[in-house]
């Protein structure tokens, strides 16, 4: 009977958030072990598909580094990366746009159709939703955001739109765009009321590696001074942070890798990563 109660109790606990955030957009970028590991997969996409029942309007945005590396290394094609980014020649565009839209794309589209949630997958390309330009020469077909065009999403407003960051230049070229970046833009030019970064840590951990639980954006710059924020950790907090300046309600870094760690981070006091503020 306890447990049963302890249950009740955290519905309790979720009613005011989901009543706040009933017809709210949140962006979600789903990248990491939980993208590729099955177990930790079939939860994110269990709760993104309870956020959308619920009446929030979820957007994906996923990555696929891995998938396409491992692509490029059957076809004996050596990975390259340049400050973190990969560097693409017409050849591995080819390859990033087969993997990430043809193969990952597809499969948490049917995922989410498993488990009862209506999804409908895009490239960045369709409808020009994102419009890119290059970002250096020496990166080749690696692209930033112009432009977000969210109108290809009014479609079909009851389904999840799970999107594979590829823009489409005005030069006519398709454009291979960090899932971070994308996600951040998308986020902006929704007004989204959360865009939550899953990963493969707790979120942003101090010196005796103790969770931080929240940040705000003022801290931001101090933090990466004192080396607080290290490495990949960088980019993407600096990232959260200019979401938020630019309209982000929240940004939230969570781990993935624990199941139903959405909910957790969403629906209860205490949560289970980091947010941004």
């Amino acid at each position: 009977m306890e447990r049963l109660i302890a249950k009740a109790d955290v519905l309790i606990e979720a009613l005011p958030y989901i009543r706040k955030f009933s017809g709210k957009t949140f962006v979600i970028k789903f990248g990491g072990k939980a993208m590729v590991e099955t177990a930790f997969k079939d939860s994110v996409v269990e709760d993104i598909a309870l956020l959308k029942y619920i009446g929030v309007n979820t957007i994906v945005v996923h990555g696929g580094g891995p998938e396409i590396s491992a692509a490029m290394e059957k076809l004996g094609k050596k990975p390259n990366f340049l400050n973190g980014l990969r560097v693409t020649d017409r050849e591995t565009m080819g390859i990033v746009e087969e993997v990430l839209f043809e193969k990952v794309n597809k499969e948490i589209v049917e995922l989410f159709r498993k488990h009862h949630g209506k999804a409908e997958g895009l490239s960045g390309k369709n409808g020009n939703l994102i419009l890119a330009r290059q970002m250096s020469k020496e990166l080749g077909f690696v692209g930033e955001v112009e432009r977000i065009d969210l109108s290809i999403l009014e479609k079909k407003k009851d389904y999840i739109y799970v999107i594979a960051p590829i823009g489409k230049g005005k030069d006519g070229n398709s454009y291979n765009i960090n899932a971070d970046d994308a996600a951040s833009e998308i986020a902006i030019a929704a007004k989204a009321e959360k865009l939550l970064l899953l990963t493969d840590v707790n979120g942003v951990l101090d010196a005796e590696k103790n969770l931080i639980s929240s940040i705000k954006v003022g801290e931001v710059a101090k933090m990466v001074k004192n080396g607080t924020l290290t490495g990949g950790m960088i980019p993407k907090v600096t990232g959260a942070a200019e979401a938020v300046k630019k309209g982000v309600k929240k940004v939230h870094i969570i781990n993935g890798n624990i199941r139903h760690s959405l909910l957790l981070e969403i629906f209860t006091d205490q949560g289970v990563g980091t947010e941004i503020l």
